[in-house]
């Protein structure tokens, strides 16, 4: 197989969990994932720290500021959209130190606290639903993606959809 020289896209997530175990969402406006109930974040710009992203990319989006607790788990979309984009995601727990989120009305049009039992039915994007069910294992969630195994990850190996191969 021939891999591209596209860019790989780093971003950090916030998975924002207030003292009473609800999580704070956003409706995306924007692809990929467009309508999807997703936590907030984004790209890491060049020359910008991991933490210094999160905490840009959750002030932007929802107008929160947070602690950063740590690391939950690295996340990674290949093939995602028409653009055949390749995501790694870097997921934080987080606290709020603010607690009324306004979503920007750009990359989403809502931001809404959600109690950890409503997650499972909602519309998640597999990464998104992948780190909730390792954060309330308790929660029933049905089939949820696994994260790509690092030891698959040989050229002759990678899983890509066919219209992303060229």
């Amino acid at each position: 197989m021939d891999f591209s020289k596209r860019a790989i896209k780093t971003s950090v997530v916030a998975c924002i969990i207030d003292k009473h175990q609800q999580v704070l969402l956003t409706r995306r406006c924007i692809e990929p994932f467009c309508s999807h109930w997703v936590m907030p974040g984004g790209k890491i710009d060049y020359g910008e720290g991991i933490i210094a992203a999160l905490h840009r990319e959750v002030r932007e989006e929802v107008g929160l500021e947070v602690h950063v607790e740590g690391l939950i788990d690295v996340y990674e979309h290949l093939a995602v959209g028409s653009k055949c984009h390749h995501y790694v995601i870097l997921y934080y727990r987080c606290s709020p130190t603010s607690f009324e989120p306004l979503a920007n009305g750009t990359e989403c049009t809502e931001a809404l606290w959600f109690p950890a039992e409503q997650l499972p039915s909602m519309l998640l994007p597999p990464g998104c639903r992948y780190i909730l069910a390792q954060v309330f294992p308790q929660l029933t969630w049905g089939e949820t993606p696994p994260a790509e195994n690092p030891a698959n990850e040989l050229p002759d190996q990678m899983p890509l959809r066919e219209d992303c191969q060229s």
